[in-house]
């Protein structure tokens, strides 16, 4: 008989709401959607709309009429089956499993930038690994030694996000826009621009990661909303404020993926040896916030996918907990050593650390935006046919309105897809979906053999 895991209840309302707002609030992306110019902001006024609301509020309705260890993997299971729930884990874990790298060459860049002028991208890749396996490290903690890298990573990210709105405000009363805001300027351009367009929505996830999560908070049904709508504000308002800002300091076609951040630090600060340490000491900030994007998503995606390898849908290793702690082990290793081997390999491919980190990023995304569509699939089928359930809260509106919206979820996705696959003017990414296709298919295959392992175990 297998001994019971033993999991504390220490996740209160503040707690997800930091939680939440570190999962979600990116400073890594926010140069790269500013790169699209003025229009951004259309982007991400329209997007908020259409999207991030409809999104966070299907969120807060899963989240908490279905309080279930597990998360998005439990609520596509419940709903169409052990083989689709594994599919969406997987494809969930995956996807961090590759974004890490990514961010982790983000952070690296800009420690060279701060600190290291003449650090090689070897030098970086070396770096990016031992952030990697600290994040293993923290993941096999409990939540409430674990929980204080995303809280401090909230706070930290929030001040930065103040700091540069509040420096954008000081600039521009000097020195003008970098970039003209106009009707003209903030009206959608379909060039190649719009690859940059997915980074947004990729910037709107995120929602349900606390979810993951559920046996260690204290009172689910009330806090999931609560604290869903309030980091829900508190990072749409943020993101399209520091987006206005970096386009204060930078022209578009000159904002750098990687270095755009601290250059617009610079640019606000940078301009005497106070501000200089100023920098300097934001920067470290937001290098932090980096090391904590990582470790909130691991701690969520490493508890979804550990807990479809408990119920033998993946290969049991992968679910593989300590019994004291609860914690999934065996998850946060193979993440561990999944991710050091794509860093090394996409490494040896890139010629520069921008490079290295949009690949990265491109491949992992298309993988990451899938099991949000399942996700969706799964809130409309709940409506449809799981209709006695209580539900602590609901979507606003009738269940059409609700499935409308869903659908439009679903839209929105489908075509981020598309755009990170073909980029107008640049032509099929090749490389992005071969890489999407052969992680789906290693996916498949250990789908498959665990439920071949369990047919075998059950005979």
């Amino acid at each position: 008989m297998n001994e019971a895991i033993v999991r504390h209840k220490t996740l209160g309302k503040t707690d997800m709401v930091l939680f939440t707002v570190s999962a979600i609030l990116l400073l890594d992306t926010l140069a790269a959607g500013a790169s699209i110019g003025a229009s951004s902001i259309f982007w991400w006024f329209f997007l908020g709309i259409v999207f991030f609301v409809p999104f966070a509020m299907i969120c807060a309705e899963m989240g908490c009429t279905y309080p279930e260890q597990g998360g998005i993997y439990a609520w596509v299971r419940n709903a169409f089956g052990s083989r689709w729930g594994s599919r969406v884990s997987w494809g969930y874990w995956v996807n961090t499993t590759v974004w890490i790298p990514a961010i982790y060459i983000l952070f690296a860049g800009i420690l060279k930038q701060l600190f290291m002028p003449d650090l090689s991208l070897h030098g970086q890749i070396i770096i990016g690994i031992t952030l990697i396996w600290t994040t293993v490290a923290l993941n096999a903690v409990t939540l409430d030694v674990g929980k204080w890298v995303p809280n401090l990573g909230a706070i930290f990210k929030i001040a930065v996000f103040i700091f540069i709105i509040a420096g954008a405000i000081l600039f521009t009363m000097q020195h003008g826009m970098a970039n003209s805001i106009s009707l003209k300027t903030l009206a959608p351009v379909w060039d190649s621009s719009v690859q940059y367009i997915p980074v947004i929505i990729y910037g709107m996830l995120g929602f349900e990661l606390v979810s993951s999560s559920s046996d260690e908070m204290i009172d689910p049904a009330r806090d999931v909303p609560r604290s869903i709508f309030i980091s829900g504000f508190i990072i749409i308002v943020l993101y399209m404020a520091a987006t206005v800002a970096v386009l204060a300091a930078l022209p578009a076609d000159e904002i750098d993926l990687v270095e755009g951040l601290v250059d617009t630090l610079k640019m606000f600060f940078g301009f005497d040896d106070n501000g200089k340490i100023f920098v300097f000491i934001l920067g470290i900030a937001a290098l932090y916030t980096f090391f904590s994007n990582g470790v909130t998503w691991a701690l969520g995606c490493n508890r979804a996918v550990a807990e479809a390898a408990v119920e033998g849908e993946l290969p049991g290793l992968l679910g593989l907990e300590s019994k004291s702690r609860g914690t999934p082990v065996g998850a946060a290793v193979a993440m561990g050593i999944f991710g050091s081997l794509t860093l090394l390999l996409y490494g040896y491919l890139a010629n520069s650390n921008e490079d290295l980190f949009w690949s990265l990023f491109a491949f992992s995304a298309v993988i990451f935006l899938l099991p949000y569509i399942g996700m969706l699939f799964a809130f409309i089928r709940s409506r449809k046919l799981d209709i006695d359930r209580t539900r602590p809260y609901r979507v606003p509106g009738s269940d059409g309105m609700a499935i409308f919206l869903a659908y439009v979820c679903i839209a929105v996705l489908a075509l981020s897809i598309a755009l990170f696959i073909y980029i107008p003017g640049e032509g099929l990414q090749l490389q992005v979906l071969l890489g999407a296709l052969v992680m789906i298919m290693i996916g498949e295959g250990l789908i498959r053999y665990s439920e071949t392992q369990n047919r075998s175990r059950s005979e």
